[in-house]
C-alpha cells in the first residue's frame, strides 16, 4: 500500500506542502496513487527523499539536487559517500563554530572586549582564551592571575596588536641570536631575557622567580614548546636557559 503523504512528512520532518512542491517540480514524485487518487510513497521514494534532504541541508538548490539525482551515470553508492564527506565537513565546521562561541563566552567572563571580527583579525587561528579555564584552575588564586585579568580587561584591539607584535619581534631576535652561536648566558641573551620579562609585564608584574617558572613551562608544556619550535627548533630550551641565567645574574 505504501505510505501516505502525511506519514512521509512525519518520517522526514518536512511539511506536506513541501512534498507536494517536490512532486509538482518533478523532484520527488510518488510511485503510486491510492484508489482515491492520493499520493502513495514506497521505500525507493523514501530513499530518494533522504538524499534530497541531505543535499538541501548542505545548501544545494533544488535544480542542482534534481540534476545530481537524475544523472543516469551517477553511482548511488558514490553519491552517498560524497554526501557523507560533505556532511562530515559541515559537522566539523559547526563544531568549530560551537567551540568559538564557547571561547567568546570565556572571553566575556575574562573581560576581553573585542568583537569576534577583531579577535580573528588580531589573533588569527589562536584564541588567547582557549585555555582560560585551565589558567584559572592553575593560577586563579595568585595575585599575578588577578592582576592579569584586571589589566587585560582594559586592553583594546590596538593593545592586543601591540603585544602580539612585540612577541613576534622578540622571538625572531631570540632565534637570530641562537643562529649566531651566542650562549644562553651571554650578554645578548640576558638583554633579550630581560626584554621578555618586561613583555610579560604587559599582563602582570613578573618577578625573576615567576619568570624562571614560565621558562620551565615553555619547555615542559608541549603547547608552549610547539609555539616556540615553529619559530626556530630549540628556541624553547634556549629561552628557558636565557631566562634562568638572567635571573641568577640579577639575584
Amino acid at each position: 500500500m505504501g505510505y501516505s503523504v502525511g506519514q512521509v512528512a512525519g518520517f522526514a520532518g518536512v511539511t506536506v506542502r513541501t512534498l507536494h512542491h517536490y512532486d509538482d517540480i518533478g523532484l520527488l514524485s510518488p510511485s503510486g496513487r491510492s484508489h482515491a487518487g492520493h499520493r502513495r510513497y514506497d521505500d525507493a521514494d523514501l530513499d530518494r527523499l533522504q538524499r534530497v534532504l541531505f543535499y538541501r541541508e548542505l545548501g544545494f538548490p533544488l535544480e542542482e539536487v534534481a540534476a545530481l539525482l537524475d544523472d543516469p551515470e551517477a553511482d548511488p553508492g558514490e553519491q552517498l559517500r560524497r554526501q557523507h564527506a560533505l556532511l562530515s565537513g559541515r559537522i566539523a565546521r559547526l563544531q568549530q563554530m560551537a567551540k568559538a562561541v564557547e571561547h567568546a563566552m570565556e572571553a566575556q567572563k575574562m573581560g576581553i572586549n573585542l568583537t569576534p571580527e577583531e579577535k580573528f583579525e588580531v589573533f588569527g587561528d589562536f584564541d588567547p582564551e582557549e585555555h582560560a579555564g585551565e589558567a584559572q584552575q592553575r593560577w586563579g588564586s595568585t595575585e599575578e592571575y588577578r592582576e592579569s585579568v584586571r589589566r587585560t580587561a582594559a586592553f583594546t584591539k590596538a593593545d592586543w596588536q601591540r603585544v602580539q607584535a612585540e612577541e613576534r619581534s622578540l622571538n625572531l631576535r631570540l632565534a637570530a641570536l641562537m643562529d649566531s652561536g651566542a650562549a644562553p648566558d651571554s650578554p645578548g641573551a640576558a638583554a633579550l631575557a630581560e626584554e621578555h620579562r618586561a613583555w610579560v609585564g604587559n599582563h602582570y608584574a613578573c618577578s625573576y622567580e615567576m619568570h624562571t617558572c614560565l621558562g620551565e613551562m615553555y619547555v615542559a608544556d608541549e603547547r608552549f614548546a610547539a609555539h616556540y619550535e615553529t619559530v626556530r627548533p630549540g628556541l624553547a630550551v634556549f629561552l628557558r636557559d636565557a631566562i634562568l641565567a638572567n635571573a641568577v645574574r640579577a639575584v
